[in-house]
């Protein structure tokens, strides 16, 4: 991970996904207990939504800046929060370990999120589900080809990222059953803001 994507874009990341964002965290942490991996932690917005019923939190995020902006809101947080690794595809964690998966607009960045999404799935207790939100593919063509085009440029910029995936389609390929699923747009030209938000089981 170079510097840009280290220490930087973490920051931008934290200001554009902040304050805005914080009733789509509330509803996507809605239901979480016992153990939640979350995956792409980032400054860790979502701890302040986190239900009474999770009792720790195993943390999975690769850049160091994020995991500095998080110490605030870890000390606030009355449950533990524990470092885990700082890749999805390659999860630290035992087989059937864990009860929930928490995923917030991370799934774009990950280069093999088949493989982050079976990893996902194998630390998963039988019955444990995968809370997300993401930004993915619009189901509007012209919109999507747009996508398609800007996605290689895009990912420069913004770590990787990819605007063309579909984020339900990926998930039922990994295994899931998806539960509930809505689709909408954040806010701003569906380019960059359709989003996919529900929970799918094991």
């Amino acid at each position: 991970m170079g510097f840009y994507d280290d220490q930087i874009l973490p920051r931008f990341i934290d200001l554009a996904l902040g304050r805005p964002m914080e009733p789509t965290r509330a509803r996507v942490t809605t239901g979480l207990s016992g153990e939640v991996l979350e995956i792409g932690f980032g400054s860790g917005r979502n701890l302040p939504h986190l239900p009474p019923e999770v009792t720790r939190l195993l943390a999975v995020e690769p850049a160091a800046v994020g995991r500095r902006l998080a110490a605030r809101r870890i000390a606030a947080a009355p449950i533990p929060v524990e470092f885990v690794g700082d890749d999805s595809q390659r999860l630290p964690v035992p087989d059937a370990s864990v009860d929930h998966v928490l995923v917030t607009w991370t799934l774009c960045t990950v280069p093999d999120v088949d493989r982050a999404l079976r990893e996902a799935r194998r630390v998963l207790r039988p019955g444990g589900t995968v809370h997300f939100v993401e930004h993915g593919r619009s189901p509007n063509h012209r919109v999507a080809q747009r996508q398609e085009r800007l996605t290689p440029l895009w990912g420069k910029v913004f770590g990787g990222c990819h605007l063309n995936r579909s984020v339900d389609n990926l998930i039922e390929n990994a295994g899931f059953t998806l539960d509930t699923v809505q689709t909408y747009r954040m806010g701003g030209p569906e380019l960059f803001s359709f989003a996919y938000e529900g929970i799918a089981s094991k």
